[in-house]
């Protein structure tokens, strides 16, 4: 099978099961940022919350056989360390296993909390560059 190219094609390429999980990561992300622009990075879903947003901007997602994989930074892994402490996480990444329930008002705390860091980064930015 050739690898995906679109968002879509990866979503329609996962197991039913899988493809579910990731239209309701999906759908948090947008809950939270509904001009959130998709893309398509490192083989898999991304999402900008930023115009023109670097790599370090975005939000990704991705589906395996028995999880799926929020990637929404190291930061925020951080901040939600605490009530992250059932799920198998990495440095900047939580797996969520496709026979629970997905943490949806967690994940949209999460995806609003980098959201925010993002902008307050870039308002820093902004203010250095106008000096």
């Amino acid at each position: 099978m050739d690898k995906p190219k679109t968002v879509e094609d990866y979503f329609n390429a996962q197991p039913e099961t899988t493809k579910k999980a990731l239209k309701e990561l999906k759908s948090c992300i947008l809950k939270v940022k509904p001009n959130a622009i998709e893309l398509f990075n490192y083989n898999i879903p991304a999402y900008s919350l930023v115009k023109g947003g670097k790599r370090e901007q975005q939000i990704m997602i991705a589906g395996y056989k028995k999880h799926v994989g929020l990637y929404p930074h190291p930061t925020t892994m951080e901040k939600f360390d605490s009530e992250l402490r059932e799920f198998k996480r990495g440095k900047g990444s939580v797996q969520f296993p496709l026979d629970k329930p997905l943490p949806k008002v967690l994940i949209e705390r999460m995806v609003k909390y980098r959201m925010e860091l993002i902008l307050k980064k870039k308002t820093i930015a902004n203010k250095v560059k106008d000096r």
